[in-house]
Order: C-alpha cells, then sequence, then structure tokens
C-alpha cells in the first residue's frame, strides 16, 4: 500500500474532514491578505498593529525563527553542530517582532494629553532624546538623537511622552528622511502645537560597517512645521535652544 504526502511549500497540511489535505496558508500570508482586503499599506515603516488578531504575533515569529534558520543554512553555517547558533534564529525573530522593529507591530504608546489651561505660547524643546531604527535597505543599525520642539497649542502632553512616541516611530525599519516626518505627524495629531520642530542626528551602519566604512560620518535632518515655518525668529530661537542644550551636556 502506498501512501502519498502532499508537498506544502506555502503552509501546512491540515485535514479537511473528509480524509483530504487541504493547504493553511502561513500566518504572514493571512496577514498580507488582510491588509490587502483592507487596502492597507505595509511598507517597512508602516504600522499594521490594528490589522493582527490576538496570538498573531506569536505564530508570526515562529514563522520568521523558520526563515532565520533557512537562511542560515544557506550562508552554509551548521546550525545543527554549532552550538553558537543553536538558538540563533529564535534569538533573531523575537529581537525583530518584540524589539527593534516592535513600532511596526505594537499599537502607539497610550499617550494622554491635556487642556492647555493657561495658554501656554512660549516654546520648549526636549532632547536629546536616543533613537535606535534600522536602515530599511540592509537592516543594520541607525543610532542617535533627536530634539523636539513645541510651541504649545490649545493641549500639552508630558515630556516623557514625546520619548515614548520616538521610540515607538523608530522602531521600525527607516531612512531617516522618512522617519522625521512621520515623527512629527505623530506629534502633531497628539498635542495639535502652533508650531513644531524636529531635529535627527543619527549614524548610519550601513556606511560605518559596510559600503564606504566611514566611521565618522552622520547625517543630520530637521522639519519644521506651523509658526516655526512661517516666522524665521521662531525656528531660529528653536535651533539655538538645541545648540544650548548640546553644550550644557558636552560640560
Amino acid at each position: 500500500m502506498t501512501s502519498t504526502v502532499p508537498f506544502v511549500s506555502n503552509g501546512v497540511a491540515n485535514s479537511n474532514g473528509n480524509g483530504r489535505s487541504s493547504l493553511s496558508p502561513k500566518i504572514s500570508a493571512r496577514i498580507r491578505e488582510r491588509l490587502r482586503e483592507a487596502g492597507a499599506s505595509f511598507l517597512a515603516n508602516d504600522n499594521i498593529a490594528d490589522h493582527l488578531l490576538p496570538g498573531e504575533l506569536d505564530q508570526l515569529q515562529v514563522e520568521v525563527a523558520d526563515k532565520v534558520r533557512d537562511l542560515l543554512r544557506s550562508l552554509v553555517i551548521d546550525i545543527e553542530n554549532d552550538h553558537n547558533t543553536h538558538e540563533t534564529a529564535e534569538r533573531v525573530a523575537k529581537m525583530y517582532l518584540q524589539e527593534v522593529f516592535k513600532g511596526r507591530y505594537q499599537q502607539q504608546p497610550k499617550v494622554a494629553s491635556f487642556p492647555n489651561v493657561k495658554q501656554l505660547d512660549e516654546i520648549y524643546t526636549v532632547g536629546p532624546i536616543t533613537v535606535r531604527s534600522a536602515c530599511s535597505h540592509h537592516l543594520v543599525p541607525i543610532m542617535g538623537n533627536c530634539w523636539i520642539g513645541i510651541k504649545p497649542g490649545s493641549r500639552v502632553i508630558g515630556l516623557s511622552k514625546f520619548t515614548r512616541v520616538a521610540d515607538w516611530v523608530f522602531s521600525r525599519p527607516h531612512i531617516q528622511e522618512e522617519a522625521v516626518m512621520i515623527l512629527a505627524d505623530e506629534i502633531e495629531k497628539l498635542c495639535e502645537p502652533q508650531g513644531l520642530g524636529i531635529i535627527i542626528k543619527a549614524q548610519h551602519y550601513c556606511m560605518k560597517w559596510r559600503g564606504v566604512k566611514e566611521p565618522q560620518t552622520s547625517m543630520v535632518n530637521s522639519v519644521v512645521r506651523g509658526d516655526f515655518r512661517h516666522d524665521p525668529s521662531l525656528k531660529q530661537e528653536f535651533f539655538e535652544l538645541v545648540r544650548q542644550q548640546q553644550a550644557l551636556l558636552s560640560t
């Protein structure tokens, strides 16, 4: 008697109750299909938390670990006998989904805003905020600092919340030019400031570790919105406050 087992490349074989096997798509395929049906973008620096069902992130971590094992084998690494890489796949999957790319899969941190009762309209800056990301071209680290300047509007948020939101935004694969714009969008939604300025200064390991291997090169970019954009004196004040913060930290 000969039995046959279906070959599955994109899923696992499940019994459908009549003795036949059917394909169950992998969790990543199911999530992608759900995103497409909703017309939702799932670019590297998008957040897809609204489209994940309970328990799916754990399933996705298992699938990612399987793929990392395949990658290691394709790199001709003997993961069966090498004690140093025996559980590397599981570590890498956890790192990507729960740590360095958590901003793609987790909801935005809860941020309470409060009425600007005193009608404050003087600008203030918060920084340096440490930002950690990864280049979406090579998936190697981007490490740097962020400064945020605010001219308050009708609502305000706590200083620590800027750090939480920046970490959530930057914990995704990025290019720095887009990351600063996404962060600005999120802060505007949270507190609707009259003026907003953000400066990012970061080092890119796609230049430090590979490619040109230039260890001292960094990238600086900024975005200014609202009154900071339309009033040159406010914009200059924001940049001067950042310079003063940097000078204070260097003494």
